[in-house]
């Protein structure tokens, strides 16, 4: 069984390697944005002056009850191979080129059908009112590779609540940072951008999507999507949009940014799935980076008892 559902599991135990120090210090020198600068930084110009962020630790966390109990990939695997086109195509680009991007100060624009007036928020002001926890989560991408993360974030429903989304808003749609003068793939135009990705509302407030702040109990770093990204365990890796500058809560299913470019290899729903494959490869099974054997790839990434309920009538090879 993937899923580990003791609550009481040591933070000793699923992340030996960290030293905490204060939370606090890490929200104060991740944020401090303006409002008065946050038109700029979501339009992707440069707002102020602008910092490359050193990681810092985030505190004393709380275990979650969802993480499994794989073996974690190393802190190297998971910052050394990555996905993120805005770097660059090569899944060592983000990391070669990650200190071009500055991710201070950042804001993330809130907006759509809620009850709160949409508004400009600094990093400070989306993570001062949660508690920081660490999911232990296996990322599964689309090429048949996958890592297991010790991701530290808040529950995305939690953020969701806090905005009081009206009957209207049946999607949330999320909208990675655009700025070509940093993002060097940006201005190769591989993708459409800025990369939209969404979420029907039922998915974003299941508990185990993750607004993530850090891995191994330190703040993301850009090539991981800093300092802001989401994790959705269930689904292929490119739901999971990183470096976040806009939620909105909309009527109509957002068309995200690899269904528009390949819509015949991209769905919306981009579910776990290993009876249906990619056009151009199986997914049956799956490499475990730092493994040399294949294994065979779970329905849901593992997480079927948490979400496999709300896809049920749907056709999961039509509604891929």
């Amino acid at each position: 069984m993937l899923i580990k559902q003791a609550p009481d599991i040591r933070s000793s135990e699923i992340t030996p390697e960290r030293l905490y120090y204060n939370r606090r210090q890490f929200i104060h020198a991740a944020s401090g944005a303006a409002l008065g600068a946050a038109g700029a930084a979501v339009l992707g110009q440069p707002a102020g002056e602008l910092q490359a962020a050193p990681q810092e630790d985030l505190g004393e966390l709380r275990p979650s009850q969802f993480s499994t109990d794989e073996r974690q990939n190393s802190y190297e695997e998971i910052t050394s191979y990555n996905n993120f086109y805005e770097f660059g195509l090569d899944k060592e680009d983000p990391k070669r080129y990650a200190d071009d991007l500055t991710v201070k100060p950042w804001t993330v624009r809130v907006e759509g059908h809620m009850n709160r007036p949409a508004a400009d928020y600094a990093l400070e002001d989306i993570l001062s009112p949660h508690t920081l926890e660490e999911r232990i989560y296996r990322l599964r991408c689309v090429e048949a590779w996958s890592m297991v993360v010790p991701w530290v974030g808040f529950p995305l429903r939690d953020l969701i609540q806090r905005f009081e989304p009206t009957s209207r808003a049946r999607f949330v749609r999320f909208e990675t940072l655009y700025r070509p003068s940093e993002f060097r793939g940006q201005r190769a135009r591989n993708l459409q951008y800025p990369y939209v990705e969404g979420l029907r509302m039922d998915e974003a407030l299941n508990p185990l999507a993750l607004l993530s702040v850090g891995i191994y109990g330190k703040t993301l770093l850009n090539q991981n999507g800093a300092p802001i990204r989401l994790v959705v365990p269930w689904k292929y890796g490119f739901k999971s949009i990183k470096s976040i500058v806009k939620i909105e809560f909309v009527e109509d299913q957002p068309r995200n940014t690899w269904n528009v470019a390949i819509p015949h290899e991209y769905g919306f729903y981009a579910n776990v799935n290993p009876d249906v494959d990619h056009p151009r490869w199986s997914q049956a099974m799956e490499r475990r980076i730092g493994n040399f054997f294949r294994q065979r790839t779970q329905r849901f990434n593992g997480y079927g008892y948490q979400v496999a309920r709300m896809y049920d009538g749907m056709d999961l090879a039509r509604n891929y």
